[in-house]
This record gives structure tokens, C-alpha cells and sequence, in this order.
């Protein structure tokens, strides 16, 4: 990294953030009040408000959003006539999965192999210390630029929508003339990259019932429906021989004329075992940024451990559907639900419940925002040039804003690269992607503010 000032003091300033990051870490902040107590969400978006006070944020309130969870709220005043800059992430985090899979504890930050490895390591509390780093770093070289709102989730990874609804319902709270959303990451470690497409998602759940109650496989198996085989069958007809997903009449044959992922590349990435075909049609990057894709979370039916030899009842699934850019979340999950309900066979009784949702997005990367950016990301990957990716995942809030105000420019960035191995089990950060996004941000803050001195 080319030692200027603001790189001098971002890498000084990269131990506080290792300690601030393992402070949050420890937060259980999952937003399942079934799974995880209410009192560690809390006591994240506390520590939130308390780091974004002692930064000088003025009007730090916890928002207490419709879907009964707080998302952080904070507001500094920039420059007579600056722009305004709105940070975003979010510091509610998945559930940890399998504990003992993990090689250290999934809420205690730990170094290994010269990476970062706790829950939230990366997605998304890795982007809340990205925006407090740049904003730090900022100070000691003359100041912050632009007035800054930092906006805190909590509750993205449920797909709850009380942001957005929050959003709604205030639409003067977060205005801004430009929009960065700490919560995607680059193509690779060390490659700076812009995420310029999302797909949105639908959640349902299916629940099959068969009969009034369980019934001896013995006896009655062979005749009896099995709502747990139905529920199978219902499954599996999400999918075509190939792994495409198959949802009557929804659009698969997307394409996408960015940036390529190359098989092999993505084959080590996403640790697929030798001798396992991948999965669909078209391009790795086709797959991914430009076709649905359907994925079942989880299945209630009996574990084999103490499994009885009965023909099931009732049996029930959760089914996430990912659409591209360019589908109607509300329409892709009207046919995912008609779906469900025509392909349930031997007239079992199906009831298909829609739990969340979420559109898909397309950033407009001709605005003069994508220019600063991509000087900051020339200066802080010296010899690399800002690429544009897609992004498989969701981030409801992106479309919100983009209604809420059109006029402004919309980025996403952050930490969450392949390595980083976000929603599976010993999720990490890179401490370098930390400190080359922090400067990243900061240099695009002081950029921004020189090109676009009028302010919304």
C-alpha cells in the first residue's frame, strides 16, 4: 500500500479496531428471539450507539422498527453546503450453525492464519468497524468532509423488513445525496470491487398434511399417504435434472456481461467436494447475479436418531427463492406459492406461508459517485482497477432507498470476499481488506465531497 497520511493512519488505527470488532463479536446479536435472547441484540445496538456518540454523532437514537427489533441511528454534521453521506450496515448476525464445527468459538474473535474468525467477523459487524475506521481516520487528516447519517440494522439477516418499513414510515430520516452499503465485499482478497447488481429473495414455508395423526409403517405403509414423501416430492420439483431451479413460470435464463467467475475458481471457493458436479446452466456468473435460484433452509421431520418406523402426518419445510434484477420479488413468490401448492401431490393438504421478502437491485454505475470510488479503490489496491461484480444475496433496504430517493447515488462495498465463508460455519475477516476498505472509504469521502459540493 503506497504510505500516504491517510494510509499511515488507517494501519494505526487497526488495532483499536480488532479490539472494537471483538467487542461486538461477542454480542449473540441473532434477531430469533426463539433461538437467542432479545437482551443481545440490545446490547449490540448499545454499543452501537455508544461508539457513534463518542465519535461526536449527534441525535444517536435507538429505532425501534416494526418487526419489534432497533436498528442504530446517527447524524454528523458535515461542511456549510457538503454533502450528505448515509453509511449503512447491520450488526444483527446468523445463527452459528453446528458450534462444534467451528475451530474457536463463533462469538470470540480469533486470529488464525492471519484472518479474523468469529460470527459477524465479516457480515456484517466487520462493515460497521469499516465505517468507524475511515470516519476515524478522517479526523486526524483534517476532519470529515461530508455530513455523515450511519444507519445499523438489525434484523437484515431475517428478512423482516423492519428497516424498510421504518424507512417508510420517516422518509426525511435517511435522505442523503449518496448511499454506501458496507454489507457485500470484493470479487477476491485484494481485487476492489463495487457489487452493482443484488438478487431480491422470497421466504415461504410449506407445511404438507396427511393424515390426523402418525401411523405404523408396518401396518399401514404402502397405502397411507406420507406427508414427509410428499413434501419430498413438492421439493424436488423446484429443481430440473440439471439443479436449475423450476418454478412454473418464472424466467431462468438470465445472463450476466460483467465480470466472469471462473469455474475452477468457484469450485475452491465454495469448497464443492471432488467429483461433485456443480449445479444449473450458463455461466458461474449466470447462476449467480442473473437466474433464480431456489434453496430449502430446513425440514421439521424426525431426526434418525430415535426415528420410529411410522408413515408421517405432517411434515414441513422453509424455501428461500433468490430473483435476479429485472423479476418482481412479489410476483416470484406468488408463482413460488402457486407452485408449491399444484406440485403437492395425492391431494395432501398444503399450506404455503410467505415469512419474508425482499426485491432485487441494479445500482446506475455511470453516476459521479462510481468515479470517486473507483479513485479511492486506485489508491488504496495500488495497481488494481474497481471492478464491477453481481451479487447472489439480498439486501432488502437497497430498493427501499432507491424509491425513498431517487436522486441519490447507491454503492455497496465490504468485507464479505469468498474467503470470508459468511453464513457457514468459522466465518473470518481479513484484517488487510479491513484496512485497505477503511482507506478506501475514507479517500472516497474526501473525493465526493470535492466533486459534488452542493448538498441535498
Amino acid at each position: 500500500m503506497s504510505p500516504n497520511p491517510m494510509s499511515e493512519t488507517v494501519a494505526s488505527l487497526l488495532p483499536r479496531a480488532r479490539t472494537e470488532l471483538a467487542e461486538l463479536v461477542a454480542f449473540k446479536s441473532v434477531a430469533d428471539f426463539e433461538q437467542f435472547p432479545r437482551s443481545e441484540s440490545e446490547g449490540a445496538a448499545n454499543w452501537v450507539a455508544d461508539a457513534l456518540r463518542a465519535e461526536g454523532f449527534q441525535d444517536v437514537a435507538l429505532l425501534d422498527t416494526p418487526d419489534g427489533t432497533q436498528s442504530v441511528y446517527g447524524f454528523l454534521p458535515g461542511p456549510e453546503g457538503a454533502p450528505t453521506v448515509l453509511l449503512y450496515a447491520h450488526y444483527d448476525v446468523q445463527p452459528p450453525l453446528d458450534e462444534s464445527a467451528w475451530q474457536s468459538p463463533p462469538f470470540e474473535l480469533t486470529e488464525r492464519n492471519g484472518r479474523w474468525y468469529g460470527r459477524g467477523a465479516a457480515d456484517c459487524k466487520g462493515g460497521l468497524i469499516m465505517h468507524l475506521l475511515a470516519l476515524r481516520a478522517l479526523k486526524a487528516n483534517g476532519g470529515v468532509p461530508v455530513g455523515v447519517k450511519v444507519i445499523a440494522e438489525g434484523s437484515e439477516e431475517q428478512g423482516t423488513g423492519g428497516l424498510e418499513r421504518y424507512a417508510e414510515e420517516h422518509p426525511e430520516l435517511l435522505r442523503a445525496d449518496t448511499i454506501v452499503i458496507g454489507d457485500t465485499g470484493n470479487f477476491r482478497v485484494g481485487l476492489p470491487t463495487v457489487t452493482s447488481s443484488l438478487r431480491g429473495m422470497t421466504l415461504v414455508r410449506v407445511a404438507v398434511d396427511a393424515l390426523e395423526g402418525n401411523l405404523h409403517s408396518g401396518q399401514f405403509g404402502g397405502a397411507a399417504p406420507d406427508a414427509l414423501a410428499a413434501l419430498v416430492r413438492v421439493l424436488d420439483s423446484l429443481r430440473a435434472q440439471d439443479g436449475s431451479t423450476t418454478v412454473d413460470g418464472l424466467a431462468s435464463d438470465g445472463v450476466w456481461e460483467g465480470l466472469q467467475y471462473p469455474e475452477d475458481d468457484f469450485r475452491k471457493d465454495a469448497k464443492v467436494l471432488d467429483g461433485v458436479e456443480l449445479i444449473g446452466s450458463g455461466t458461474i456468473a449466470d447462476r449467480l447475479w442473473a437466474q433464480p435460484a431456489v434453496t430449502v433452509l430446513g425440514i421439521d421431520c424426525p431426526p434418525v436418531v430415535g426415528a420410529t418406523p411410522s408413515v408421517h402426518a405432517h411434515a414441513r419445510a422453509l424455501v428461500s427463492l433468490r430473483v435476479p434484477p429485472g423479476v418482481d420479488a412479489g410476483q416470484a413468490t406468488k408463482l413460488l406459492m402457486a407452485h408449491l401448492e399444484s406440485r403437492t401431490p395425492w391431494g395432501a393438504r398444503v399450506r404455503v406461508e410467505q415469512v419474508g421478502q425482499g426485491q432485487p437491485f441494479r445500482a446506475d454505475t455511470e453516476s459521479p459517485a462510481y468515479a470517486a470510488m473507483a479513485e479511492a479503490m486506485s489508491v488504496a489496491y495500488p495497481g488494481e482497477e474497481m471492478q464491477y461484480a453481481g451479487q447472489g444475496g439480498s439486501i432488502p433496504l437497497c430498493n427501499t432507498l432507491a424509491t425513498l430517493y431517487p436522486e441519490a447515488e447507491i454503492l455497496l462495498i465490504g468485507l464479505s470476499e469468498p474467503e470470508a465463508q459468511i453464513h457457514a460455519v468459522n466465518e473470518s475477516v481479513s484484517p488487510e481488506e479491513l484496512e485497505r476498505l477503511s482507506l478506501t472509504e475514507a479517500l472516497f469521502l474526501q473525493n465526493y465531497a470535492t466533486s459534488t459540493p452542493t448538498t441535498n
